[in-house]
């Protein structure tokens, strides 16, 4: 009998999880900006854009902060191989849910491309993190 904690994963799985790190890695960094608001992130918008970010109310940004750092963390958890990723990876769709939903319902987002984006790779990590799971890679 195997042990489903000693199933390797294919090498897709960690070029996969990899990829998560990094997508998670931009949105932490993104937040970040805008929570200190950067000299960097101030030059990326425009006025109207960026008294549209300050005046956004703090549970939209608190689903921002939630998104990338739980996304962030359960990228991790698919690189140590945890079943706890799949959780984080839930807690960020919804977070992603409720941050662009509120973005697309009042109108701000100019980039619907980036916005789409962003909630299919939501998607596509928790359906990705629970296949893994159901495969026994993640222990």
């Amino acid at each position: 009998m195997t042990n489903q904690s000693t199933i390797k994963p294919p090498i897709w799985f960690w070029i996969v999880s990899v990829i998560a790190l990094i997508w998670n890695g931009m949105g932490v960094n993104a937040y970040l900006q805008q929570a200190y608001n950067t000299e960097s992130y101030r030059a990326m918008y425009s006025e109207e854009q960026l008294e549209i970010a300050a005046n956004m109310p703090s549970w939209v940004t608190a689903a921002f902060a939630i998104a990338v750092f739980a996304g962030a963390l359960g990228a991790i958890g698919l690189l140590l191989r945890k079943k706890w990723a799949t959780t984080l990876w839930t807690l960020s769709l919804l977070a992603v849910i409720v941050q662009m939903g509120y973005i697309l319902i009042n109108g701000y987002q100019s980039d619907m491309t980036m916005t789409i984006m962003i909630i299919v790779f939501a998607f596509v990590f928790v359906w990705f993190s629970r296949m893994s799971a159901s495969k026994g890679w993640l222990s």
